[in-house]
């Protein structure tokens, strides 16, 4: 959000903080749901590399495209292990992972 906004909303009593603060997350759920955001933001970007559609990526997978758009958008019902396993079958190395693991919130 930028500043001006920010401080727009600040003046009319709005409070801005994080999801953390808001839902009251201890810092081991906030590094979970922020490392599913990762891995489901690079299987878009990898399929999407691939010049896969979501209909095709369920095909390889044996899954449904349903299934894809909901690892995209990292709903609560997809595992990280299925997140993980999807990446993989795109071909994306273990280095990588760790990669996209290993990054700072932003």
């Amino acid at each position: 959000m930028n500043k001006t906004k920010q401080k727009r909303l600040a003046a009319a009593g709005w409070k801005v903080g994080s999801a953390k603060e808001f839902l009251g997350l201890s810092d081991q759920e906030a590094a979970l749901i922020e490392m599913r955001m990762a891995l489901a933001e690079s299987l878009r970007k990898h399929r999407v590399a691939r010049h896969l559609s979501q209909e095709q990526l369920a095909e390889e997978l044996g899954s449904s495209q349903s299934r894809v758009a909901k690892m995209e958008a990292a709903d609560p019902s997809v595992t990280i292990d299925l997140l993980l396993r999807s990446l993989l079958a795109l071909g994306v190395s273990r280095r990588v992972l760790a990669g996209i693991l290993g990054r700072p919130a932003a």
